[in-house]
């Protein structure tokens, strides 16, 4: 079974928006981008957009598809949209996450993310170089 999940790349200008997942939570204290699992019924578009407001108290307008990666976890395996997003309405809060933090691409590296997300960051480079340019 695959579990579908959509996350959220936020872009500020040359910065992007990542969050850490709480401690007590699977793959706890990892950076992440802000998302979660589609419930039955519900859109990709959909769900990212509730579970923006649900974890940041903001409300997003999402873009078009930036990659999408099925990614075996050893408790699960994720089929994981990454939307471009941006926000709408709001300043993001922590009402879920550890942490969050504006970085560039160069600053990756600096951060542990969880598995399935560095399938992304090939195009997330591509993506801020298009931005300096």
């Amino acid at each position: 079974m695959i579990t579908e999940v959509v996350a959220a790349l936020i872009w500020r200008e040359n910065r992007f928006l990542i969050c850490q997942r709480p401690a007590h939570k699977k793959r706890g204290l990892l950076w992440e981008f802000a998302g979660g699992k589609v419930e039955p019924g519900e859109t990709r578009e959909a769900a990212l957009i509730r579970e923006c407001m649900e974890e940041m108290g903001v409300t997003i307008a999402v873009d078009s598809l930036c990659i999408d990666e099925i990614h075996e976890y050893p408790d699960l395996t994720v089929h994981l949209s990454l939307f471009n997003a941006r926000i709408a309405e709001g300043e993001p809060r922590l009402l879920e996450h550890n942490d969050m933090r504006w970085i560039t691409a160069e600053e990756i590296p600096d951060y542990e993310f969880c598995p399935a997300d560095y399938a992304f960051f090939p195009k997330i480079r591509e993506e801020a170089a298009a931005r300096t340019r």
